[in-house]
């Protein structure tokens, strides 16, 4: 099988090419985030520039209470005070309703917000929205995908193979 990686510098995406498909990898290590700005679980207005100067997690993932995302977001939860302590916020996007979110962060007492995406334009400038495979059928959907933004607005890490169980420690390896 004959593989390339390709650099799309319009899009700083980075693509793996095989002769059967080709895989959107995501947003590349060292660029500028893209700006976003969102509505979250309160109705608040979250801009990537709220966070200038402190560390941001912002990770996407594609449903409130589904198994994935319970485990994922519960894990980040549990190392929240963590995260907090080494300077990092953590904000999660989907394209769940305000109303979803509410009760996703009530049910599982979540203590950092989420932000509603229903028109996908923030998982659209992430890379974290297109063509996937789920038990063998290719779908159109969230990508579950992880950035770590620093306090000047560059990508430092950028995690494309999720462990929804054991993020933090992907995340702080």
């Amino acid at each position: 099988m004959k593989v390339a990686f390709l650099f799309s510098s319009a899009a700083n995406v980075l693509y793996l090419e095989s002769n059967r498909e080709r895989i959107i990898i995501m947003l590349q290590v060292g660029t500028k985030a893209p700006y976003f700005e969102g509505v979250d679980e309160n109705g608040n207005l979250i801009k990537l520039s709220d966070y200038s100067g402190k560390k941001l997690v912002l990770y996407f993932y594609p449903k409130d209470s589904t198994p994935g995302c319970t485990a994922e977001a519960c894990d980040l939860r549990d190392n929240y005070q963590r995260f907090l302590s080494l300077g990092y916020e953590v904000l999660g996007v989907s394209k769940d309703f305000v109303a979803s979110h509410q009760k996703f962060i009530a049910k599982y007492n979540l203590p950092f917000h989420l932000i509603s995406d229903t028109n996908c334009v923030i998982l659209k400038d992430y890379e974290a929205w297109g063509e996937k495979k789920i038990y063998g059928k290719t779908t159109v959907g969230t990508i579950r995908t992880t950035y770590v933004i620093d306090e000047q607005g560059v990508i430092v890490d950028a995690i494309a193979k999720v462990d929804t169980k054991n993020h933090t420690a992907q995340l702080l390896k």
